[in-house]
């Protein structure tokens, strides 16, 4: 009596069912997991590290030079085709700063070539950032920053954000709703207008980790225990 739920299931595209789960321990897959930096790359460099880890022994490091030419990322291309999750354990060695940076970037054929959905900090908060037209999400006013949070140094965070067909974006840390990151079509946000004014919905092709500054921070992040999925996550 379950043959025509299993026939249905068999039936759906294989993207809208893609689910990443990577924590490591088996050591770096190159080949599941490449480095990316577009343009150009000059002074980072991706790792495995076995001296730091959220779970098990290992996570990636991520020492980023800086400038734009000092970034790099590594991440993977399996991604589901309608809603995206994204939760992973990340560590900062140094508090973000009021200079833009990139510790999350995805390309985004929405936008247009080679452009990206980038997820990283300004003003000292958390942020997203639309490659196209350079909107901000929160507005960088003080209510707007107001509205995000900080990313703690030296500790595990627990970072999820999800990426709906519709336009939706949704995050979290630690388990708890970021308001000043949080846009939804129809749902009024004084913070969020200026991410509001494009009608470009997010279509990411691929999810990349690391590090990317415009203008001259450094840092180092590690990353550990990274899933990406069609359906909520949570923190472990």
């Amino acid at each position: 009596m379950y043959l025509p739920t299993l026939l249905a299931i068999s039936l759906l595209p294989l993207s809208s069912l893609a689910q990443v789960s990577e924590s490591f321990e088996s050591g770096w897959d190159k080949s599941a997991w490449p480095t990316y930096a577009p343009d150009c790359s000059q002074g980072g460099s991706v790792s495995l590290d076995s001296t730091q880890a959220y779970s098990g022994k290992n996570s990636m490091k991520v020492v980023g030079g800086g400038g734009y030419c000092g970034h790099i990322f590594f991440g993977t291309t399996k991604v589901p085709s309608g809603d995206v999750y994204v939760r992973a354990y990340i560590k900062a060695q140094k508090p973000l700063t009021d200079s833009h940076i990139t510790f999350i970037t995805m390309p985004d054929p929405a936008q247009g070539t080679k452009k990206h959905l980038r997820i990283g900090g300004q003003n000292k908060i958390l942020m997203y950032n639309r490659e196209s037209d350079d909107a901000t999400l929160p507005n960088l006013s003080p209510q707007g920053v107001a509205t995000s949070k900080s990313l703690p140094t030296n500790t595990w965070q627990c970072f999820e954000y999800h990426l709906g067909p519709d336009g939706s974006i949704e995050t979290w840390l630690n388990g708890s709703v970021v308001a000043g990151l949080t846009s939804k079509p129809g749902v009024s946000n004084p913070n969020a207008a200026q991410w509001q004014r494009s009608s470009i919905k997010p279509r990411i092709s691929a999810v990349y980790f690391g590090w990317e500054s415009y203008g001259g921070d450094t840092n180092t992040f590690w990353y550990d225990d990274i899933v990406v999925s069609g359906s909520k996550i949570g923190c472990a």
